[in-house]
């Protein structure tokens, strides 16, 4: 799940705001969770592999807490968690039970893992905080997972805030909110993000400049030539 780093260092440099452009004129519109937003721990920006947990309605016979000591628990997925990834969970977007405590997310920061995200919220906030670990979600919310969740697996497609999410796909999170770059375009979406930017960066000047937007953002033909031949000379 070992991102390069070239490529992640080209992510950090971008904001989410950017790669959502760069992947809708490469035709990938659901990209941006809804839900999951910077909650503890999260001013800096989290590049990552996604590790993906799933849970499904609650079912009485299964979301019980003795269900937290099977084969099949969130406990379990934790320690199958590597380095750096950045756990994704699918909580289908339930707000009155807490996915995640202070426990569970201390664990995941002893392991190493980069970040937790997730559409629905966590528990224990305060001791969430004290772990460090970064977390970006919908709210808090007292009840533990199994008053209205079964944990069913992990490392599986699932949904997260609207966008399908697979396993080793690329996270980008950062103020704005949580971004899934699909793995096999994580190289010509960084590259691109990076040429985004640095144009956006042209543009900022031109308007403090007092340079009027049409023509300049989006570029017209014009505008082009001028600014391929400020990149060439630099």
């Amino acid at each position: 799940m070992t991102l390069d780093k070239a490529i992640a260092d080209a992510l950090r440099a971008a904001s989410t705001a950017t790669l959502t452009t760069v992947l809708l004129k490469k035709g990938i519109r659901r990209c941006w969770m809804k839900g999951p937003m910077p909650a503890f721990n999260a001013s800096e920006k989290i590049v990552g592999r996604a590790f993906t947990l799933r849970f499904v309605p609650a079912r009485e016979d299964l979301a019980t807490p003795e269900s937290w000591a099977s084969p099949i628990s969130t406990r379990a997925a934790i320690e199958d968690m590597p380095e750096d990834c950045i756990a994704v969970i699918d909580s289908m977007g339930v707000v009155d039970a807490g996915v995640f405590g202070d426990i569970l997310t201390a664990r995941m920061k002893k392991r190493g893992v980069a970040a937790l995200v997730t559409d629905g919220v966590i528990r224990d906030a305060v001791g969430v905080e004290g772990t460090n670990l970064p977390v970006w979600c919908a709210g808090v919310a007292a009840p533990p997972s199994v008053a209205g969740l079964t944990f069913v697996g992990w490392q599986e497609p699932i949904g997260c805030g609207g966008v399908a999410v697979f396993p080793d796909d690329v996270i980008v999170a950062d103020r704005d909110g949580v971004v899934v770059i699909p793995a096999a375009m994580v190289e010509e979406v960084a590259k691109a993000a990076v040429a985004q930017e640095h144009y956006e960066m042209w543009v900022m000047r031109e308007v403090e400049k007092g340079v009027p937007l049409p023509g300049l953002y989006p570029p017209n033909a014009e505008t082009k030539a001028r600014y391929e031949a400020e990149l060439n000379k630099s």
